[in-house]
């Protein structure tokens, strides 16, 4: 489905700046598949279960972004809010698009495709993995006493990303009862809750410390880092690293 575009959002944060070098808890993820989806969207659910599907990979960070723009066909999408909308509306800036559709999934902020196509989307995987445009940086995430600690590695000279948070909720499954996938019942994993900037990276490694308590507030789900490039006119760019941090361990 096809949407005309809606507008954006902007957000602020406070980070700090270490020069001494950082441990790596673990590998670097292999990409980030981010779905735009809508409960009220009949070429939706396949699109669902191949981001259900990824995330079993273990080494691809799968989120997934439900919006509202269909509610009007029948059925109120119970798991959408504006800011996925507002995430949607600047890849559609990023990728000159006209317009806005159900279900996109995008690629490493780089490439989008059909997210019911999973063939799409394993080639968009590989694809840019080989040309050296997968997650080049490292980031790790963990719980240090009442801080939740964002650590990040060196990049190219001159680069600058935001580190953006990105909440989301347990996996659910939705009974349907009304609209074009009226009687389905459809499961969602990671469906996202809020965007929230954390700071601004500089090409360095960097430590970014954010109350333990205020992580809390957004709910027991779980949460990921996203380092991003974002252009001039505030439209996204490249996801230069990720890390993911487990539900419930705030």
């Amino acid at each position: 489905m096809i949407l005309k575009s809606l507008g954006a959002a902007a957000l602020t944060a406070l980070s700090l700046f270490v020069a001494n070098p950082v441990c790596w808890a673990g590998e670097r993820l292999a990409g980030v598949v981010e779905l735009f989806t809508s409960q009220g969207c009949k070429s939706s659910p396949p699109a669902d279960a191949n981001l259900a599907e990824l995330s079993r990979r273990g080494d691809v960070l799968t989120l997934g972004y439900h919006v509202g723009y269909w509610d009007y066909m029948g059925w109120r999408d119970t798991l959408a809010n504006p800011d996925s909308t507002s995430r949607q509306d600047s890849y559609r800036k990023t990728f000159e698009s006209r317009s806005i559709y159900t279900p996109q999934a995008v690629v490493n902020g780089r490439m989008h495709v059909n997210g019911a196509k999973r063939g799409e989307i394993e080639g968009a995987l590989s694809s840019l993995g080989s040309a050296g445009k997968g997650l080049v940086v490292d980031v790790d995430v963990r719980k240090r006493g009442d801080s939740i600690v964002i650590s990040t590695g060196d990049g190219s000279f001159g680069q600058k990303a935001h580190v953006t948070i990105v909440y989301y909720d347990f996996a659910q499954s939705v009974d349907i009862t009304a609209g074009e996938n009226s009687g389905r019942k459809v499961r969602y994993v990671n469906p996202v809750t809020g965007v929230q900037a954390a700071g601004m990276w500089h090409g360095k490694s960097a430590v970014f410390e954010l109350p333990a308590s205020e992580i809390s507030k957004r709910g027991p789900g779980g949460f990921a880092v996203l380092l991003q490039t974002v252009r001039s006119d505030g439209s996204l760019g490249p996801i230069l690293g990720a890390a993911n941090f487990p539900q419930g361990s705030v």
